[in-house]
């Protein structure tokens, strides 16, 4: 029954990655696939045929714990649901206040002080924001603010698809050096494997490493040569809202405060965001964007219009991906090696640990894995694994590895599906074009980092 999970997976993934030659929207298998996964496990479990394990560690087994066992697996569904909902509904909000921002022309201000027409300029102060932007407000949020300004800036869309593409690449190495830049080095700080000092310390070299190389080479590529059209029309028309400037400084305030309010209130980051969300709506409910501004057309500037223009399938798409990981994550597959049942990804990398005695091989493998898989249960599962102590090479390497090995795939980071969603690029597409590039960088910053680690661990 267990292979019969695995195949599900590997099915529903094919058909992610072949969704424009099936002509399907990759949401249909995502859903599809984590239904089934858990229908899967809830029948098997219930008959007794295998037995699921939580993120404590805990095994649960119908056939000796019967009602008690039934509600441990519940409680288990709920938890990676809740775990996901986090990432989703911080999506939502930060989606929405760029929404807003871009509803009050907020981006056409951003947009006016990008006057270069040279491609290979563009691309670089794109690049720049991305790396710096991540950092401060994540890779997520920071794509999706980015790909927002490449959509006023670039009218072609396959041009835009490079510069887009690119955007991942960046915003992933900018948030591998940061413990609020990705949900990866989030929850390796959290749990007291790296310190803030420690992370930026050794981990932001390789990381502009990561992100100089492809980009360096992206200069000679033919999609970045030349000159493009920047329309700077509109401008003169978002000078004329009087909230453009007010909105885009207070929707990106906003979200730069989410860390902080973590950091005091030590709640998780999509309350923040839910704070930053519930101001910025509440600002725009009442800012008056024109000089004559009547109630016949405030619709136009609300929240409720920023929601609708929502790609909802994308945050769906995230939905299945991330319940069909924990799926494979609930199913406990084998033992580890002090006997303990482990779960279906924990095991592959106890295997992984068993059959390459070099650490640092099996954390670049993790990177790839990242990309293919999805890196929060792989991080989850190397925390498990490894007792090396707070700030050792090992915990900073794989916060490197797996905030950037993501960006190999179009679906292997949260950046990349918010891109993927927003500008529908194609999985093949990015595979093809993107993927070397992102291949390259990373090697490159993880040649750095093993250089480092010879002389400061």
């Amino acid at each position: 029954m267990e292979s019969i999970i695995i195949l599900i997976f590997v099915i529903g993934y094919l058909s992610i990655t072949l969704e424009h030659p099936l002509r399907l929207d990759k949401t249909v298998p995502a859903l599809i696939m984590a239904a089934l996964i858990w229908a899967v496990l809830a029948i098997g479990f219930g008959s007794g045929w295998f037995d699921v394990i939580d993120t404590h560690e805990h095994v649960y087994s119908f056939l000796t714990g019967g009602e008690d066992a039934m509600h441990g697996f519940e409680n288990t569904l709920l938890h990676h649901l809740g775990k996901t909902s986090e990432i989703l509904i911080f999506l939502i909000g930060a989606m929405t206040i760029v929404e807003i921002i871009d509803l009050h022309r907020g981006f056409e201000v951003l947009k006016g002080a990008v006057r270069t027409k040279s491609k290979k300029k563009l691309l670089w102060i794109i690049g720049v924001l991305a790396f710096i932007l991540s950092a401060i407000i994540d890779n997520l949020t920071a794509t999706i603010v980015l790909v927002t300004l490449l959509r006023k800036l670039i009218q072609n869309k396959n041009e835009r698809l490079w510069f887009a593409a690119m955007v991942v690449i960046a915003a992933n190495a900018g948030g591998a050096w940061s413990p609020i830049g990705d949900v990866t080095t989030t929850m390796l700080w959290i749990a007291g494997k790296v310190s803030a000092a420690g992370l930026v310390k050794y981990v932001i070299l390789p990381s502009i490493v990561c992100f100089v190389i492809p980009f360096f080479i992206a200069t000679y590529l033919k999609p970045f040569r030349g000159d493009i059209e920047v329309d700077t029309t509109e401008d003169i028309v978002a000078e004329k809202l009087l909230s453009s400037r007010t909105m885009l400084f207070l929707g990106l305030g906003m979200i730069v405060s989410v860390p902080v309010f973590k950091t005091l209130t030590h709640l998780p980051p999509y309350m923040g965001m839910m704070l930053a969300l519930g101001v910025v709506w509440l600002v725009s409910e009442y800012i008056h964007p024109e000089e004559d501004f009547s109630k016949e057309r405030r619709h136009l500037y609300s929240a409720h219009k920023a929601l609708s223009r929502i790609e909802i399938s994308s945050i769906l798409f995230f939905l299945g991906i991330l319940m069909a990981v924990a799926g494979l994550e609930s199913l406990v597959y084998g033992v580890a090696e002090n006997g303990d049942p482990v779960g279906t990804l924990r095991y592959l990398a106890e295997v992984l640990q068993a059959a390459i005695p070099n650490q640092d091989i099996v954390v670049m493998l993790l990177g790839v894995f990242s990309a293919i898989i999805d890196n929060v249960p792989l991080v989850a599962a190397s925390i498990g694994m490894y007792d090396s102590p707070m700030d050792s090479a090992l915990w900073h390497f794989i916060a490197y590895a797996a905030g950037t090995g993501g960006s190999m795939l179009i679906i292997g980071s949260a950046a990349g599906v918010a891109a993927m969603g927003m500008e529908r690029i194609d999985f093949i597409w990015y595979l093809r074009k993107i993927a070397w590039l992102a291949f390259v960088g990373f090697l490159g910053g993880a040649a750095v980092f093993l250089a480092f680690k010879s002389v400061f661990f």
